[in-house]
């Protein structure tokens, strides 16, 4: 059933909102301080602020406090790199302990997700001083501190893990969605389009893939991708080039950087996936040892403090992807358990699994309900159901939420893989809708309905009968739904993929079956304003 497709943005602009040139008391030094809030997203439901102090006195600042209200309808719902209090829509931002004070011509900045559209601030003081445009300052005196003797750095160092906020608007549901390593190739995208895209604001974890498991262990999948490319200062999460005698660079250097701007995101490692499943077969013969090699390269010192967990996307244990697999029914469960004795009741373990609903299918092949107690989540697989893999059709949406008349296989569509799980015993708040940021195409094709006769795969960017979204929206666009996802036809292609539109009824699905959230494959399919994600996240709120 399921043809894995792994594949990968660009990014949008960000739009600079200056609050305000204030005047800074004599305790701070004389000059000015400008405090610039900065909307990075908006996405209706909820915003992204960046706010950066500059300090543009002659002395350093050792302290700083900054005081504003919001418009009637927003609100922050989390916070990073400042301790933020409130009281109605009263907001105050002081200084992170562990950050330092602030040398003369130097900026710290650090930012909040806020609920509703992006309002600039009222009322802004900074240290006791009005912001600007005649605003009155409070009448309370800033607090004072003791300079420092010595200045530490104005991120926490990666030891220090940063807090752990998640997202808002998504009702503590988790959005999840893939970064394939290869992308960073042909593609040209790279963790830094995560962030300028608004992407990374809006997960609240990413599953690199993959790392390989030839021989019954895990092994990196492509040294250059993931820690041996020089970035370049354009190329760099942070703006910051990489030098030849760092001693990690690649994309796992850039994760880390682009955890430290997004405290809330968790980053997950994913073995495994359509081509390199065939060594999970070896694995479930010895799982320690298998769980041993994995820990020890997931927590290899060198990136031990950018990865929160490891996933296992075994396409398909006791059943047939590109390879067979005959490991018995236990073997997934088994492996996942000793992933679990390993790394520990703190790390993420999760798996990305068939979405085969139908009777005796692959669902039923293994024992998933047996593992479930030693995973963070599951997450069936729910796309790649049709497409050109079978040639001549008949035309069906890769992706159904649900079966509708003339569906070519029973039990293909998320709601019998979802409701398959749950009768098993695996818990509705522990599996995640599967949702894909690309479409699936035939050629050759008259019927504009589904059911169909082509002729083979229409043409793709980068492989035929397959397409990301962000093309598809523009080269062919969706005529019709069917089974809660969209269809079209072009001239003699027809495709069928997820629109923002239809994205937001299979979250509404998602949450009236009490699903712990969705997760997607992947980000590189996402317009350069995260469309997508953005119908994920809101749908979700």
């Amino acid at each position: 059933m399921k043809r894995s497709l792994r594949r990968a943005l660009w990014a949008g602009a960000v739009v600079a909102v200056t609050v305000a040139a204030v005047p800074v008391t004599t305790a701070f030094g004389a000059g000015t301080v400008t405090t610039t809030f900065t909307k990075a997203q908006d996405w209706g439901t909820g915003h992204e602020t960046r706010v950066t102090v500059t300090n543009g006195s002659s002395a350093a600042i050792s302290t700083w406090r900054i005081e504003f209200d919001l418009p009637s309808g927003t609100t922050i719902s989390s916070a990073w790199d400042a301790d933020i209090t409130s009281s109605g829509n009263h907001y105050v931002a002081v200084k992170k302990s562990w950050a330092g004070g602030i040398a003369p011509g130097a900026s710290f900045s650090w930012g909040y997700n806020g609920t509703g559209a992006y309002k600039a601030p009222l009322n802004c003081t900074i240290n006791g001083a009005a912001c600007g445009g005649g605003t009155t300052p409070p009448t309370t005196t800033p607090p004072t501190t003791t300079p420092p003797t010595t200045t530490p750095p104005t991120t926490p160092p990666p030891t220090t893990p940063p807090p752990t906020t998640p997202p808002p608007d998504t009702g503590g549901k988790k959005v999840v969605g893939y970064f394939a390593e290869w992308g960073v190739y042909g593609r040209n995208y790279h963790v830094k389009n995560i962030q300028t895209s608004g992407s990374a604001a809006k997960l609240t974890h990413i599953l690199y893939a993959f790392g390989n498991t030839t021989g019954g262990r895990c092994s990196i999948g492509d040294s250059y991708a993931d820690y041996e490319k020089a970035y370049t200062a354009a190329d760099s999460v942070d703006g910051v080039a990489d030098t030849w005698d760092q001693p990690l660079r690649g994309s796992f250097n850039q994760l880390r950087k682009l955890k430290l701007l997004n405290p809330h995101l968790k980053v997950i490692w994913s073995f495994g996936g359509w081509t390199w499943s065939g060594g999970f077969t070896q694995a479930a013969q010895n799982p320690a040892a298998f769980a041993e090699s994995c820990y020890n390269l997931v927590e290899d010192p060198r990136w031990a403090d950018v990865f929160d967990g490891i996933d296992v996307d075994w396409e398909y244990p006791n059943a047939c992807g590109l390879t067979c697999d005959s490991s018995g029914p236990n073997a997934f469960k088994n492996v996942i358990s000793a992933l679990r004795s390993r790394f520990g009741s703190s790390a993420l373990v999760t798996a990305a699994i068939t979405a085969d609903g139908s009777n005796g299918g692959k669902i039923d092949a293994t024992d998933y309900a047996g593992a479930i107690g030693n995973l963070n989540w599951l997450m069936p697989m729910t796309y790649d159901y049709f497409g050109a893999f079978a040639a001549q059709g008949p035309t069906a949406p890769h992706s159904p939420l649900t079966s509708y008349t003339g569906i070519p296989q029973q039990g293909f569509n998320s709601d019998a893989a979802i409701q398959k799980l749950k009768s098993k015993g695996v818990p509705a708040n522990k599996l995640l809708l599967g949702i894909g940021f690309y479409g699936r195409g035939w050629t050759g094709v008259t019927q504009a309905t589904p059911g169909g006769s082509a002729t083979g795969a229409a043409p793709g960017t980068y492989e035929a009968g397959i397409e990301d979204y962000k093309v598809l929206k523009n080269t062919c666009p969706a005529t019709g739904t069917i089974a809660g996802t969209a269809y079209a036809k072009c001239g003699s292609n027809w495709w069928s993929y997820d629109t923002p539109s239809t994205i937001n009824g299979k979250m509404t699905y998602a949450k009236n079956q009490g699903l712990g959230g969705a997760f997607f494959w992947e980000l590189s399919g996402d317009t350069t304003n995260g469309e997508l994600i953005g119908a994920i996240k809101g749908g979700l709120g």
